[in-house]
Parts: structure tokens; sequence; C-alpha cells
């Protein structure tokens, strides 16, 4: 016979063995986590049963009297760990075996109702997570800024076939042929470009990424372009990313180069296998790309790469441009159909013939690359003549709405025109490779 006990307090059956003992008169080890929290004003008092208690039952109601001390007003997160409660059977209950109790439901329960500073480390990650979500420039990507049309890229490609029997790009299979001849003749060691503009806009770095595409798609060689802004250039942001290594891991690594693989690591490819090297993009960087790191990268990729293009920034004055100017073999300088522009690209030819660099100017091909759709408002003949009589070469890049994205490049979605103008423009650099000599010079 046993005592009551309160309404409201739960208590299990004890689990019962053959070598269990008498019951003992101390209190029942009860899990906080199995006990409902009940305030101690809403237990009602209930008077034990008029039948003698027997003398195992004496501690029973010791226990009622302690139930207020054992319900915590607030149960602690590590009461979770599954347990099996003991307490003594009472008259007419079945031998009870081991019981786990239904923890798994309790503990998203008690969860839940804790607070943040009481939350297990999965949920507060989860926590810190959902308000370490700012805006940063990693969320401008060119998939979800540029509105991609669904036609085929390779549309335009048909219809050119079809208006010239087969021939691409719209001109004479003659004069393609010629130009890829041009751009693919042999190259003894390495040819260097530089690519430059005092005045910022003007398409410098689309200019570098379209021409480097077209030498690496024309030639079986490899062509990489190195971003020398020291100023976070964009350079790297123009092709898919492959890895998020710079200039800076790739000095950092340079004494363990030993193969074109150790190179590749640090590179990203374009389909039209071109290769970058992209620039410092991280703020807390506080030095600055220099004259001496960028003679030790062309030094490295010169080993490995036939053609060697440097996005320059638009400052000619700070140190590292020392270092691209007296290692290019060519330069070329972008401008745009604008008088400010054209007078920013005249004063650049003249502060290198003043420096001691007029070799430089006379072997400069200079591209004027239209920013907006229609014909200039400024003389093109005059602007053209005039850079003509200065350089070696001059070339206008038509507008296209693919370059005008400022995303990621891809030659098949260029404009026939735009294409067969850098096609154009790659020649007239090839143009100024060094002949070879020796026997496999071509007479």
């Amino acid at each position: 016979m046993t005592a009551s006990v309160p309404l409201g307090m739960a208590l299990r059956p004890r689990m019962s063995t053959d070598d269990d003992p008498e019951p003992q008169a101390t209190v029942p080890v009860v899990p906080e986590a199995t006990v409902p929290v009940v305030p101690q004003a809403t237990v009602p008092e209930v008077p034990p049963e008029p039948e003698p208690a027997s003398a195992t039952a004496d501690p029973v109601p010791a226990v009622a009297e302690a139930k207020p001390d054992t319900v915590a007003p607030a149960p602690e997160p590590e009461v979770a760990s599954p347990e099996v409660s003991e307490v003594a059977p009472g008259p007419g209950d079945p031998e009870s075996a081991a019981v786990p109790a239904p923890l798994p439901a309790r503990t998203d329960a008690v969860v839940d109702e804790l607070p943040v500073d009481d939350l297990p480390v999965d949920d507060l990650q989860h926590e810190a997570q959902r308000f370490d979500d700012r805006p940063s420039n990693v969320d401008l990507a060119s998939g979800v800024l540029v509105r991609r049309s669904r036609r085929s890229t390779r549309r335009w490609r048909e219809r050119v076939d079809r208006l010239t029997g087969g021939r691409l790009e719209g001109g004479g299979s003659e004069r393609r042929e010629d130009l890829v001849a041009r751009i693919r003749q042999p190259i003894p060691g390495d040819y260097r470009i530089a690519v430059l503009s005092l005045k910022g806009g003007v398409g410098k770095t689309t200019t570098t990424v379209g021409l480097g595409s077209t030498f690496a798609s024309l030639r079986g060689d490899c062509v990489i372009a190195v971003d020398a802004n020291p100023d976070f250039g964009t350079l790297g942001q123009r092709i898919p990313q492959q890895t998020t290594s710079t200039v800076r891991d790739l000095l950092a690594k340079a004494s363990g180069i030993r193969r074109y693989s150790d190179v590749r690591a640090h590179t990203s490819q374009a389909p039209s296998r071109l290769e970058v090297l992209a620039s410092e993009r991280d703020p807390a960087a506080s030095e600055a790309f220099s004259e001496e790191d960028y003679r030790r990268v062309v030094a490295i990729l010169q080993v490995y790469y036939n053609v060697i293009l440097t996005d320059c920034g638009t400052g000619i004055m700070h140190s590292v441009m020392r270092g691209v100017l007296d290692l290019a073999n060519t330069l070329v300088l972008v401008a745009s159909p604008a008088v400010d522009a054209a007078r920013s690209a005249a004063a650049t030819l003249d502060w290198l013939q003043a420096h001691g660099y007029s070799d430089l100017v006379e072997r400069t091909v200079v591209v004027i690359s239209s920013p907006r759709p229609g014909a200039a408002s400024i003389d093109m003949d005059a602007l053209t003549a005039h850079f003509l009589a200065r350089c070696r070469a001059v070339k206008v890049l038509p507008f296209d709405e693919h370059l005008a994205e400022g995303a990621e490049i891809d030659l098949e979605r260029l404009r026939p025109a735009t294409r067969t103008a850098f096609v154009e423009l790659a020649a007239m650099v090839a143009d100024d490779f060094p002949a070879l000599s020796g026997r496999h010079a071509v007479h």
C-alpha cells in the first residue's frame, strides 16, 4: 500500500529485478527533464488515503514535501541525457521494465524555450551566420546583374555562313587567312605587351581581355594577362574565376615553382584559353604592387608563356610603371572618341618621349574604343591621323553590348564586326614580333 502523492507529479514505475533488495527509505531520483514544470501555487493539497501506510511507504510523504525543491523553475540544457527513472512500484502495478524517457521530443521543446545565450553551439553558429550575411562586392557577380539573351551565341555565325558561303567573320577567306597567319607566326622567346591609359573608363581592361583572348584562341602556345594595377584592378573579374590566388600568392611561392603546373595553380583560364593572373583585391593588404614585384613576376612567366599582356593602372607615375615600360616590347594605348580621352592619350605619348621611351612610342598601337552606340560627334579622321603620325598603327573598336556589360568576356558573344576588329588588332600587334633567325627562319 502506498501513500498518495500530489496531483501533477509524474512518477514512473521503478524497474524491479530479482536481485533488487527491499525498497529502501530513500528519496527516488527523478530526472529533471521528465518532470513537468508546475508552479508551486498551482499544486493542490491532496489528503492521503485512509489506508495505513506501511513501513516502506513512510518516505513517500517526504518525496511529496521535497517536490517543490526538485522541480527546477528553468531546466538546464544538459539534462537531455537519456536515463531510465526508477521509483517504487505501487500495489497492483506489474513488474515494470526499463522505459526510456521520450527525450528527443522534450529536448526540442526545451531548446526552443531557451534564450539565445543558452543555445547549443550549432544554433549559435546559425544565428551568427544569419546576422553576418551583409552585402559586399562579391554579391555583384555577372550572373546576378547581367541579363543574358536566350538566343544561341552562335546564331550570328550561322547567318554569316549563309551569306558568305561558309566564310567566317563576313569577310573574304583569303583576308582572314592572312590575318590568322600573321597572328600565328612563331615567337623566339616571349613577347610582352603593355596595355595602358591615363584616363579610366575608356576600355583598357576590356581591350586587354579581348586582345589576349584572340591571341590565345588562334595561337597554339600559352598566353597570359597580368593585372599590374596597384589600386585593386578588375582584370580577374572579366573571365570565369577558377582560383582565389593572386599575384601576391605567386610571389610568395616563387621559390617552389619548378614547372608550368606550379604557375597554373595561381591563374584562371577563360574559354578562349587565355590565362589571367589577378591582382590583390583585399582592402586590408597594405603593401602596394611595386616595380621589383613586377620584374619578379615577369621573370617567372616568361619561362612558361610566349605572349604576356600587362593591364596597367591609370597612373603613370607609380613605381611599377617603370618596370612595365622597361620590359615591354610594345604598347597598346587605349582611348575613346572624346576630346578629353584623346588629349590624355596624346599627353601619354608626350610623357613617354620626354622620359626616354621614344622607341616604344614608335611601336605603339593606339586603340580607340567606342563606349556607346552610334557615330561619334568628333572627327574620327582627324583623330586617327594625329595618332598615325606618331605611332605604328591605329585601330577603332566598335561598340558592343557584350563588352559594355562590364562582366566576363566571351568571344562567342561578340558581334561579328567586334570580333573581326580584335583579330585585326592582334594581327597589327603581331607584325612587330621579332623575326626568327637560323634554320627555323621563314624567308
